[in-house]
Formats: C-alpha cells, sequence, structure tokens
C-alpha cells in the first residue's frame, strides 16, 4: 500500500509540472487547472501553519496558560481580528487602521535596515586603503571597488551636467552598472535552470526511470 501511495505521488508531480509546462506552447486548460491546484493547496497550507506554528503557540497558549505576564499580547491580536474585519463592507474601515499601522512599521525598519546592511557596509566597504591588501589582486580588487562605487554615484548625480570629465566617469558608472545588472540577472537565471534541472530529473528518474539513482 506504501508502494501505491508513493507512485501515486510521483505521477500527481509529474502530471502537474507537464501541465505547468504547457503553458509554453499556449495558455490551456491543463495549465490553469494546475495553477489553481497549486495556488488553492499553498494558500491552504500557510493558513493551518500560520494557526498552528504562530497563532497557537506564540498568542493562544501564552494567554491562557499565563495572562498576567503576557496581557500586553491582546494589542496585536485586537489588531489582527480587525484586519480580518475587511471582509464586511459595513466594517471594513477597521482593518485601515491595523494596516496602516504594519506598513508604517515596516517601512520604518525597511529603511533601518537598508541603511545598515547597503549604504552603509557600501560606505564602510569603500574607505579602505587599497595598498593594505596585501596581494595584487587584493589591491586590484580594492582600486575596482572604490572606482565602481564613487562613478556609479556620479552617474546618479544629475545636478551637473554628464559632459567633459564628469560624463566619462558617468559613463564609467554606467558599464560598473550593466555588470551589475548583468551578473544579477545571470544569477537569477543559474537558479532557474537549477530549478528546471532538478524538474527533469525527476520526471526522467523518480517518474520514468530513464535516469539511476
Amino acid at each position: 500500500m506504501t508502494e501505491f501511495w508513493t507512485q501515486f505521488g510521483i505521477w500527481i508531480g509529474a502530471l502537474c509540472t507537464l501541465a505547468i509546462w504547457s503553458f509554453l506552447y499556449k495558455d490551456n486548460p491543463f495549465y490553469k487547472i494546475a495553477e489553481q491546484i497549486f495556488v488553492g493547496i499553498s494558500a491552504a497550507y500557510w493558513f493551518v501553519y500560520t494557526i498552528y506554528n504562530i497563532l497557537i503557540p506564540n498568542f493562544f497558549e501564552k494567554i491562557f496558560t499565563d495572562f498576567s505576564a503576557n496581557w500586553l499580547l491582546l494589542i496585536p491580536g485586537v489588531l489582527g481580528m480587525m484586519m480580518v474585519l475587511r471582509i464586511f463592507p459595513k466594517l471594513d474601515f477597521l482593518g485601515k487602521y491595523p494596516l496602516a499601522l504594519m506598513v508604517g512599521t515596516t517601512a520604518g525598519l525597511g529603511i533601518i535596515m537598508y541603511l545598515k546592511t547597503d549604504v552603509l557596509s557600501q560606505v564602510v566597504s569603500a574607505m579602505v586603503n587599497p595598498f593594505t591588501g596585501g596581494t595584487v589582486l587584493a589591491v586590484l580588487g580594492a582600486f575596482i571597488l572604490i572606482v565602481g562605487t564613487l562613478s556609479g554615484l556620479v552617474y546618479f548625480f544629475f545636478s551637473k551636467k554628464h559632459e567633459g570629465f564628469t560624463g566619462g566617469v558617468a559613463r564609467l558608472g554606467i558599464i560598473f552598472l550593466m555588470i551589475s545588472f548583468g551578473a544579477s540577472f545571470g544569477y537569477t537565471a543559474m537558479a532557474r535552470i537549477s530549478l528546471l534541472i532538478g524538474r527533469l530529473q525527476f520526471l526522467l528518474g523518480d517518474w520514468l526511470g530513464i535516469l539511476g539513482n
């Protein structure tokens, strides 16, 4: 019986994979069915996951076991219930307040995190002595980092027209930006190709048995 359900799961996974890939030909009912199944299962999974792994251990258990020490949890609990009230048209306005609070808090925390991880780290990385790297490659890498950072900043400096020396530095900044964008795109494409290889291994190995273990 276990072997039957294992094979049944493999067939379902293979058919769903082929149904999604059928969109490469054109939009069709098989793709739509597989898409709706994926969205429905994902929504149901995260709904159950949220209840049993977030709400129950972090809210209900703490409230009912030690209310005096965790009564402040009622505040996010009430705000969460207010967001759910958006499904009722007459109470829709109540859901705007916790939503605004969440968006504002997320934006504030995001700005701080972005400044620490991107802006300040980039500034600190650029404020180095390139001659302390030791090896030739380390010194060259430090120079490239400094030149790329400064030329990229000059390209985004629009208070002065990009001509003459400033224009040359700005064009150099464009080259560094294109290299950066190309590397990011290549990394993304490589990740997608890795997912494709995994699906092909599943179809040719687990499903058809063409590939050995």
